[in-house]
């Protein structure tokens, strides 16, 4: 039998309180109906007693402390699932927006995801091809890792995102796997309408839709269902991985907007805020979203995740970024002076890295040189930075004939390796040649973290004539 509860206790920004209520469980569905007829969704986040806090998706406003008809569902927010999902586009609470229709549901699974047993996961080992050099040679993404990008306000991780998911491949020893099942999921959380509208219409213009889940959550949506969508977008990635087998990219972006949503939505219930302004439960809620990510026996299909977030102030000590970093497998940092510079993707080289990536490359995988081109690049650039800062004490002038190599080798580095453009889809071999001829440009004894006889095999003054000037 279903019991409906007539008037609210309390109305409070995106929550409603109702008292006397029985038999209520956390994170249930409920379904308000308003005098108007229409109705509203919403779940319980608090229970005191036999009063229930609930969460109302899609805002409070309209609503009657006096007339408004409340009923409990019985279960958590669940997602229709079916393998048409690819190539639809939905809200960030996980309703159709393409004018397609309704899912026809193969089965439901309830958004919050279930628990994986650290036992039966598999530990990541072959790499996804991005088609970007600084990416896959340096920072190699691994299939089931979780890979944030750091970015900055105003920089141009859209346009990374959009390539990432036009160009991404699974690969089988070093090679395109033509076999292999992999699409994308990709959520935007709290974007501007013309942003979604550039996402959207790049995956059309690309051909890359019919493999892509996309979920749109507007910075003009509830609040509520900002926190919904990346665990909306999760649901669908762990159905096509697990039981459909497939390879899935999801790509979170912007999670600083999820954070902030988080925030307003912890402060609205009156919870004791933390560093900043965020709840103190920021890292334990981030850490339910990104181990998410993984591959698991008994299924041939994983779980990759790229979360995009901005630094405020370009700070990567931020609460948001901060927590990231201590959860995830890595990250690929974004450089304001790069782009400034024109140089894109303006991926800073070494505060960025990927801890999977050295069981993912060489031979195999990869290519047998892809270890020591690595090494090696991460090692000179680093000698690049201490005599550009020797250079701003003492001048260029006053150089050894060693720095100003280096220096000339930084300049054609972040021109020809980190910069390429956004149609431009390298493969590992071009990007591991690449990276040879610019390290040719150095003397060979400078090169030392090559072996002797992979140094001889690769190392060619004349590959790097092509820098000259």
């Amino acid at each position: 039998m279903s019991v409906q509860y007539v008037g609210l206790k309390e109305i409070n920004g995106p929550l409603v309180v109702l008292d006397h209520v029985q038999d209520a469980s956390f994170e249930e569905m409920v379904q308000l109906e308003l005098p108007d007829g229409t109705s509203r969704d919403g779940r319980i986040v608090t229970i005191e007693g036999d009063k229930a806090v609930i969460q109302v998706f899609e805002g409070t406003n309209g609503l009657s402390l006096t007339n408004t008809r409340t009923r409990l569902l019985g279960h958590p927010m669940e997602l229709p699932l079916s393998p048409e999902v690819l190539g639809r586009v939905f809200s960030g609470s996980g309703k159709p927006i393409d004018g397609l229709g309704e899912v026809f549901a193969e089965t439901v699974r309830d958004i919050n995801g279930r628990p994986i047993n650290p036992v039966s996961r598999t530990y990541p080992r072959n790499y996804i091809r991005t088609g970007i050099s600084s990416i896959d040679a340096l920072m190699t993404l691994i299939r089931g890792q979780k890979l944030p990008i750091f970015s900055g306000s105003g920089m141009n991780h859209n346009k990374l995102a959009v390539q990432i998911v036009r160009q991404a491949q699974i690969t089988k020893d070093g090679k395109e796997d033509p076999d292999s099942q992999f699409c994308v999921v990709f959520a935007a959380i709290g974007v501007k309408n013309d942003v979604a509208d550039y996402f959207r219409s790049s995956f059309e213009k690309s051909g890359a839709m019919k493999n892509v889940v996309m979920f749109l959550n507007l910075s003009n949506d509830p609040i509520i269902e900002r926190i919904l969508t990346p665990r909306c977008a999760l649901t669908v990635a762990e159905y096509l991985a697990f039981e459909r087998n497939m390879h899935v990219l999801v790509i979170l972006t912007d999670m600083t907007s999820y954070a902030e949503a988080l925030r307003e939505f912890s402060s609205s219930k009156g919870e004791i805020p933390g560093r900043k302004g965020y709840p103190g439960y920021l890292y334990s809620d981030l850490a339910s979203i990104y181990e998410r990510a993984g591959v698991i026996q008994g299924s041939t299909g994983s779980v990759t995740q790229i979360p995009i977030l901005t630094m405020p102030n370009d700070d990567i000590t931020h609460p948001v970024p901060d927590l990231t970093g201590y959860i995830t497998e890595g990250q690929i940092v974004l450089d304001r002076g790069l782009d400034l510079m024109g140089i894109y993707p303006p991926i800073s080289v070494l505060p960025s890295l990927s801890r999977l990536m050295k069981d993912g490359i060489g031979e195999g995988y990869t290519r047998a040189d892809h270890s020591a081109v690595s090494n090696q690049l991460f090692a000179c650039y680093a000698k690049v930075q201490d005599a550009r800062s020797l250079s701003s004490v003492i001048g260029e002038e006053e150089l050894s004939p060693l720095d100003k190599e280096y220096l000339r080798f930084g300049q054609k580095f972040e021109e020809h390796f980190l910069g390429q453009g956004e149609e431009e889809n390298r493969t590992i071999d071009q990007t591991l040649d690449l990276g040879w001829a610019l390290l040719s440009m150095l003397p060979m004894e400078e090169l030392d973290r090559v072996d002797k006889e992979m140094l001889e095999k690769h190392y060619n003054p004349d590959n790097a004539k092509m820098f000259k000037g």
